[in-house]
């Protein structure tokens, strides 16, 4: 990996820190705490998040009827995000041991928590629990299929990509031909980063409602 690209990764690290320092920042300003990857709200937090959650009859009345009308085909869309997600998890699981691939973890895009919000009522705490499934089953697929890219062909594009998924920093230029013939096995096999990050078994934030 060359000087220039290293560089560039390691102010990603720092964005990804300052990020970091942001959301504790948050926990502060709204009265919660991240323990043992779940958040406790303090009790007075608690109870007025559940004065401000809107009453079903109201919610419904409320609604634009394009929102009855194109429900049902937001629904349906479980179905092959479903399938995918299943079919997903199935395929690291037989093909990644045998490229010596880290297999994805689940748990740190798939993160169900907002429903759990007790200023929402039982309606947007469903609709808040479909977006973070649909949204993050899709980041895991993603990751899947970047990690699979980069030991098939880890090679960047010549025209800009749109949405860059987490390896592609580590791919090959586009028409380095003598890079790609002496580098395409190490690249094969830089997923350093990814077991350090592992080996230092950091929980995902799992946010969980405190009873």
């Amino acid at each position: 990996m060359n000087d220039k690209l290293d560089l560039l990764l390691g102010k990603l690290k720092l964005l990804e820190d300052e990020l970091l320092v942001e959301i504790h920042a948050k926990e502060k300003q709204f009265s919660y705490t991240v323990r043992d990857g779940k958040v406790h709200f303090t009790k007075s937090v608690a109870r007025a998040h559940r004065l401000l959650a809107k009453k079903l009859f109201r919610y419904w009345r409320d609604a634009k009827w394009s929102s009855y009308i194109t429900t049902p085909a937001i629904i349906s869309c479980i179905i092959p995000v479903a399938l995918m997600d299943f079919w997903a998890s199935a395929y690291q699981f037989i093909c990644f041991p045998a490229y010596c691939i880290p297999k994805v973890r689940r748990r740190d895009y798939i993160i169900l928590d907002r429903q759990k919000l007790r200023y929402l009522n039982s309606m947007e705490r469903l609709n808040c629990a479909y977006c973070s499934y649909v949204n993050g089953a899709i980041a895991y697929v993603q990751e899947i299929a970047g990690r699979t890219e980069q030991h098939w062909c880890p090679i960047k594009h010549a025209v800009r990509v749109k949405t860059m998924h987490s390896r592609y920093a580590h791919f090959l230029d586009y028409g380095d031909a003598e890079a790609y013939r002496k580098r395409i096995e190490e690249v094969r096999r830089d997923f350093d980063d990814l077991k350090r990050n592992d080996s230092k078994d950091v929980p995902a934030d799992d946010y969980a409602d405190n009873k």
